[in-house]
């Protein structure tokens, strides 16, 4: 399922329309990590009400909450918090952002499966990104250099990893930024001394998950909060939602929805 799912969104969408608001389509864009839930719920979704289309791609946090400014999207999906600037231009656009939860999730480290390399302090993984350590066999690797993969600045991912992983720092000008959780996952799958970070539900055979000071990253230390780098998943409203936008939020909240957010490898909110 989630190999499925990865092929999908290396082709980013299963859009129809980019224009929001036309009739009987609700428009969804942003997160390539919320993607896959998100993808997945609508698909569901239109099975269970025809009338209703979803047009949903990725392309970043940013330009989700970018297309939500200039009211181009219904929903935008991101994996950080807007920030107050966004949603100060959202405010003299005339809208109001409105924040609604739908998913917990975990970042994790990875690498290629053949890396003997398997668990890292929070410190090594800042340094191997800032670029103080270079080699693999300083961390208890093999001598060969580290080829460091990160995603790019309209990744909320990105912006999540650098407050939580680098503390200020910024990451190495030799990265290789990439745009989508699929494509980092395609760069370390095939470099055996590549080093990324994806989404709890992105992690496949492929790639190996590191541990973090000991601790793996799973659903429960994940929605616990022991595991470093959880956060919430978010979708952004123009407003609060209405009319079809409305019944595709409240269906993502739904118990079915949120089985869906599990099934795809990410934390379903916890049940009131």
């Amino acid at each position: 399922m989630k190999r499925t799912l990865i092929s999908m969104l290396v082709a980013t969408s299963i859009g129809l329309a980019s224009i929001a608001a036309q009739a009987g389509t609700v428009v969804v864009n942003g997160s390539t990590t919320v993607l896959p839930a998100m993808q997945k719920i609508s698909e569901t979704f239109m099975k269970k009400n025809p009338d209703i289309q979803v047009s949903i791609s990725g392309g970043g946090s940013g330009n989700g909450i970018k297309a939500l400014i200039e009211k181009t999207t219904d929903v935008a999906m991101a994996s950080r918090d807007i920030k107050p600037e966004e949603a100060e231009a959202v405010k003299k656009n005339g809208g109001e952002a409105n924040r609604i939860v739908v998913a917990i999730d975990a970042i994790v480290p990875v690498v290629h499966p053949n890396n003997k390399v398997s668990d890292l302090t929070l410190d090594q993984i800042r340094d191997i990104y800032a670029g103080r350590i270079t080699n693999w066999k300083d961390v208890g690797g093999a001598d060969a250099r580290i080829t460091v993969v990160s995603r790019d600045s309209s990744s909320g991912t990105f912006e999540t990893w650098e407050s939580l992983v680098m503390k200020g720092e910024r990451v190495q000008q030799r990265a290789l930024l990439q745009a989508s959780n699929g494509a980092v996952l395609q760069t370390v799958a095939k470099n055996p001394n590549a080093i990324g970070y994806v989404g709890l539900g992105y992690l496949v055979k492929d790639v190996k998950g590191l541990k973090i000071g000991g601790m793996e990253a799973t659903m429960k230390t994940a929605e616990t909060r022991q595991w470093p780098l959880s956060r919430e998943l978010y979708l952004f409203t123009n407003g609060q939602p209405k009319g079809d936008t409305k019944t595709l939020v409240d269906y993502a909240l739904s118990a079915e929805g949120q089985a869906t957010v599990k099934e795809v490898g990410f934390v379903p909110l916890p049940r009131k």
